[in-house]
């Protein structure tokens, strides 16, 4: 098949599929006697494993380790999971602060609705903000 239709099949752009190739996440494929790439269920395969994974939240040179790994005939579900485990804490970390930052934003927000806006003639301060600091 060519580009176009790997690329649709797969769910991505043809210009992705170049990238991924220019990268090596995907061989070069073999060309017709015309020139044009002629990609076969292989490609197809290899291609919606890395769109998958990037879905996971997976780094393109993470899928790259366990395609490696794969073509080098070994298991990859312990190293996966452990990539997986890895991303899933630093969710969990952005998550905690990102809380915390939604909490320090509620209570400025309620600070700004209890205080005096005539109090507030600093021209270089805004009372509300400058309290987070403090």
């Amino acid at each position: 098949m060519r580009i176009g239709e790997l690329a649709d099949k797969a769910g991505v752009t043809a210009k992705t599929v170049r990238y991924y190739e220019s990268i090596g996440l995907l061989p070069d494929p073999g060309r017709t006697s015309s020139g044009y790439r002629d990609y076969d269920e292989e490609f197809l395969k290899r291609l919606t494993f890395v769109r998958d994974a990037q879905a996971a939240g997976l780094t393109l040179k993470e899928s790259r380790q366990i395609l490696d790994m794969k073509s080098e005939g070994h298991s990859t579900c312990e190293h996966t999971s452990a990539l997986l485990d890895q991303h899933l804490a630093l969710i969990e970390n952005q998550i905690a602060s990102l809380e915390a930052a939604k909490s320090e934003l509620q209570a400025l927000r309620a600070r700004a609705d209890v205080l005096d806006p005539d109090s507030c003639n600093d021209p270089n301060r805004c009372q509300v903000v400058e309290h987070a600091a403090h």
